[in-house]
């Protein structure tokens, strides 16, 4: 059965009441938070809450059972935001399940990952005791960074319980602006070219087979003649989409509402380069999928009758790594794991007595 602690100390006290822990938030990413009957969940749903928060300071801190959604309201109020558009936030995910899967969504390309907001973290490690990491600040003493390591953990280093970023200020207005390529190639060679031009796109992802969307972002008055501008310099088709159809295609690609709700759905980094040897092998095996943060991140919803390891041995082959979001799957992790090693030991340090799964 489940725990339910409600608090920091009562997150503590279950670690150490219960030999085997995995923490989970809203179950938004039910693959990463699966146990086995010698494991306890802990469900933090309950250590939830805004810290701290400081405008002018350009910080929040937030329990890790805080709602993606209650930060977003918290931030709007004052005109700010999470420019990396965090996922799955309509479906309640928690912002504790995000820093420990390390999940971004668009917003990436322009702003960096959530690597690039997290300052600080609480933790609770192996042993039952409070660990801290980072500060509330932005600018923070010198040392070795447990924030970043804590980021995509699984909670296999240590139950996050409270976390601090930094925050910006957010736009005015967005413009999506959509474009019709010949074929995939095509596509991915005007990837290849927007983003090694001065246009600061806030967002560019790719829907196969040739059809790519593109967010800007700015003060209302100047985004049509930079919409202009941009459309004249594309070979393709292009159209600006409406003020409703815009923000709804890409609420729509961070609930990956686009993935058949019975599919393994998958995260695979990428490079612009490799895309069209993996898009391949996802098209003849009936994998529908997603690239997004410019081709530097591959979603794959791959089809339930299919086994996840013919998809595990095709990443494998091509020297690339898979977590598995969603999905019926034996291990979270497919193809290479080069990190592996080295986590592993950082967890042997912090879990002295394997008290979290390991990496697997």
């Amino acid at each position: 059965m489940p725990a339910h602690p409600t608090t920091i100390d009562e997150v503590s006290q279950c670690v150490l009441d219960h030999p085997h822990v995995l923490p989970r938030g809203a179950n938004t990413k039910p693959a990463l938070s699966r146990t086995n009957a010698d494991v306890t969940p802990l469900d933090l749903t309950a250590v939830r809450g805004v810290s701290a928060y400081d405008p002018g300071e350009f910080t929040i801190t937030a329990l890790a059972g805080t709602t993606l959604q209650e930060i977003a309201q918290t931030l709007n109020e004052h005109g700010q935001w999470l420019p990396f558009d965090p996922p799955l936030a309509d479906a309640g995910a928690t912002i504790g399940g995000t820093v420990a899967a390390g999940l971004s969504g668009p917003g990436r390309l322009r702003f960096g990952g959530v690597r690039d907001f997290l300052v600080g973290v609480r933790f609770i490690d192996g042993q039952g005791k409070l660990v801290r990491g980072g500060g509330t600040v932005v600018k923070n003493a010198a040392g070795f960074d447990l924030p970043k390591l804590m980021i995509g953990s699984l909670g296999r280093l240590g139950i996050l319980v409270e976390l601090s970023f930094k925050v910006f200020p957010k736009p005015e207005s967005f413009t999506t602006l959509r474009v019709d390529a010949p074929d995939l190639d095509a596509a991915i060679d005007l990837i290849c070219r927007l983003t090694s031009e001065p246009w600061d796109l806030h967002a560019l992802d790719l829907e196969p087979p040739a059809t790519l969307y593109l967010r800007l972002a700015g003060e209302p008055a100047s985004l049509p003649q930079r919409i202009a501008r941009l459309s004249d310099t594309i070979d393709h088709p292009a159209a600006a989409l409406t003020d409703v159809d815009g923000p709804t295609w890409w609420d729509d690609a961070n609930a990956f509402t686009w993935a058949p709700a019975d599919t393994a759905l998958v995260k695979v980094p990428l490079t612009p380069k490799r895309i069209a040897a993996l898009d391949a092998h996802l098209e003849s095996a009936g994998a529908t999928r997603r690239y997004a943060a410019a081709g530097n991140v591959a979603w794959i919803a791959w089809p339930s009758a299919a086994p996840l390891d013919g998809l595990d041995q095709h990443l494998s082959a091509d020297q690339l790594s898979g977590l598995v979001i969603r999905g019926d799957a034996q291990r979270i992790r497919l193809g290479v794991d080069p990190a592996r090693p080295f986590m592993q030991r950082v967890k042997t340090a912090l879990d002295p007595t394997h008290r979290f799964p390991d990496f697997s």
